[in-house]
């Protein structure tokens, strides 16, 4: 058996040297687990199963070899911690401690698969041995997400094996910087940060810029609440974004680049420095990278947090150590004039991702995917009231339906669908009528939603959804770097007139202030945020109108969500007078005794709802209602 090759990687063909070692040291029938260390799982207790694994497998059979293997997320974060036995690619799911010893004995000692731990088909009933027969990854199209899950994101050897840094190789051997941009143009790739802006022409604007030094910028912020597709790429597959970034870096001729993550993402930042001091100790960073003469390093700076720092401006003015603030208008694009005042490629995670598959594969390939002007596939971040949370990669123009109920399971405790939020707090509520609404840069635009970073929040019908907007204008204005007065201010009154909406305290002219204030914010604000954080009020009254209207006319709020508009009370003929109920309120609010049905004083009721929750389920005596009906 041929040593792996471990010298620097001074051109193409070491680097296939080190691949065909990696790959003659593989033996296709050894014993292998995987155990799913992203942050949803290691949250389960991923990290325990794996080191119960490990010590298990040395006390049951010492003598056998048995790989155990730590990857980053696999997306299906309901069902982790996430267990795959090879080589026949057991995919088990909800592992606890508990369960190694039988996985170890059944599975990997005797050939046997642990029923209760397969994933089941809900619409079948049947078990499912592996992860392609899983309904949840059925219609998915993992490009960016495609070596998640299933290589070791603190091995670059694990990255090579699986052709990684071969579209580096080809871009630097066979490809000058302006047919690479040819490519990105001709491929249709559109940056997945939000905007959308063509990736190829950005590449282009900044070669052409001049400017002694270029920069290369990867936005790793990820600022939307429920979103983590970055987060989970740098973690589970963090060479693919640098080597993205060195091609960018190659295009655009940059010789620093720059990746701007959030501090409160620990376990990425780790994964990226270590990705970064891998490449450069195999010479794929640094000095005349592949022999080519061509430079490029990456350093990592962390962000503190800011929404506002997603805008492109403020994200430059963040990372030279100044306050995240949007530019003034007019200003000319960062792509011309971007850090330290010189041409700066800005992609996010995501985008940077892309860029290897599109080499090796082809433009021709990725545009063949999706629609016409949307190009490729999205991961989304799918979370709320459905079955199946995680992260779902799909092509572009998939309908809001094929998404939520045939890749996410459909609503969790089978009630009914009523909205789904998309872009995050800058996005909007698309209701039941639309679903069947291909998801696209255009499609969602007009029906005043945005893709933005590829958040999706589901809803069902315990949903309140003026109580929605008011808790992302809450987020929004909270998070305004107050720069424009219109921002900073229009959306305080935009929060408070729905906070008193709810309140019931609203006023008959509210929806028409609400829709004024909206348009204001959006028409007197210089960045991307004050621009959009409006869409979940405005599309929230073209959907729901009629919500708002009884909250404001009728003081109710149908999804009994709003705590000052409902009431909770006890059904005197449900009542069995077991004191449970009585104890368990923290206020004493209510009167009673044994054997004498109990009543709640609404003088005193802090509207906590520990009545509901304490009362057994088989008299289901204490219910919530409208404050219209109190007293009915």
């Amino acid at each position: 058996m041929p040593p792996i090759f471990r010298g620097k990687i001074e051109t193409p063909e070491s680097l296939e040297r080190l691949r065909e070692s990696i790959l003659a040291e593989e033996h296709p029938d050894r014993r292998t687990v995987v155990v799913c260390c992203g942050t949803g799982c290691l949250a389960s207790g991923g990290q325990d199963v794996k080191e119960v694994l490990e010590n298990e497998i040395r006390a049951q059979e010492p003598d056998e070899e048995i790989v155990v293997k730590k990857t980053g997320c696999r997306g299906f974060c309901e069902n982790g911690p996430i267990v795959v036995v090879g080589p026949e690619d057991i995919f088990y799911h909800h592992v606890a401690k508990e369960d190694v010893p039988e996985i170890v004995s059944e599975t990997l000692l005797k050939g046997y698969t642990v029923e209760r731990l397969l994933c089941e088909d809900t619409t079948t009933g049947e078990k499912c041995i592996h992860e392609a027969d899983i309904p949840f990854y059925k219609k998915q199209a993992r490009v960016v997400l495609r070596h998640c899950g299933h290589i070791d994101p603190t091995s670059i050897e694990d990255y090579i094996r699986v052709d990684g840094y071969q579209a580096l190789a080809t871009t630097i051997s066979e490809l000058s910087p302006e047919k690479v941009i040819v490519c990105m143009k001709d491929s249709g790739l559109r940056g997945r940060g939000g905007a959308g802006f063509p990736t190829g022409l950005k590449w282009e604007s900044s070669r052409n810029a001049p400017g002694e030094e270029k920069y290369i910028i990867c936005n790793g912020d990820e600022g939307d609440p429920g979103a983590f597709m970055d987060r989970s790429v740098m973690e589970g597959d963090p060479h693919s974004v640098i080597e993205g970034m060195i091609i960018s870096g190659y295009a655009v001729g940059a010789r620093k680049g720059i990746i701007y993550v959030r501090a409160e993402y620990p376990l990425a930042v780790r994964h990226m420095a270590t990705a970064i001091a891998q490449a450069t100790d195999l010479g794929l960073l640094g000095r005349n990278i592949m022999g080519s003469g061509f430079d490029f390093e990456i350093e990592i700076v962390k962000g503190a947090g800011a929404f506002v720092c997603g805008e492109s401006t403020a994200l430059v003015m963040s990372i030279e150590g100044k306050r995240g603030f949007p530019k003034p208008l007019p200003r000319p694009n960062t792509s011309i004039v971007g850090l330290w005042g010189m041409p700066t490629v800005l992609n996010n995670v995501e985008t940077f991702a892309c860029v290897p598959a599109i080499i090796l594969k082809g433009p021709k390939w990725f545009s063949s995917i999706g629609t016409e002007k949307s190009k490729g596939t999205k991961v989304f971040a799918l979370s709320g009231n459905v079955k199946n949370t995680g992260l779902v990669e799909v092509p572009m123009g998939t309908t809001l339906r094929e998404i939520i109920f045939d890749i996410g399971g459909g609503i969790r405790g089978d009630s009914k669908f009523k909205a789904v939020q998309t872009g995050g707090p800058s996005g909007g509520c698309i209701p039941d009528s639309l679903l069947d609404l291909p998801v696209d840069y255009e499609s969602l635009a007009r029906v005043g939603s945005i893709m933005g970073s590829g958040g999706m929040l589901v809803m069902d019908q315990r949903t309140c959804m003026v109580n929605m907007a008011r808790y992302f204008l809450d987020f929004a204005q909270n998070e305004s770097c107050g720069q424009c007065t219109l921002c900073k201010l229009g959306t305080r009154q935009m929060f408070e007139i729905l906070y008193d909406i709810t309140k019931g305290e609203g006023r008959p002219d509210d929806i028409e202030v609400l829709l004024e204030l909206a348009e204001a914010v959006k028409a007197g604000s210089i960045c991307g945020l004050g621009q959009t954080v409006p869409n979940p009020v405005i599309s929230t009254i073209r959907y729901f109108r009629e919500e708002y209207e009884e909250h404001i006319h009728e003081k109710r709020c149908r999804a009994l969500v709003c705590r000052s508009l409902i009431a909770y009370r006890i059904k005197e003929y449900r009542c069995k007078a077991c004191l449970l109920c009585l104890k368990a309120c923290p206020v004493d609010a209510i009167a009673g005794a044994k054997w004498q049905v109990h009543e709640i004083d609404q003088s005193k009721c802090i509207k906590c709802g520990t009545c509901m929750e304490v009362c057994p389920p088989r008299f289901n005596a204490v219910e919530c209602v409208s404050g219209l009906t109190i007293g009915d």
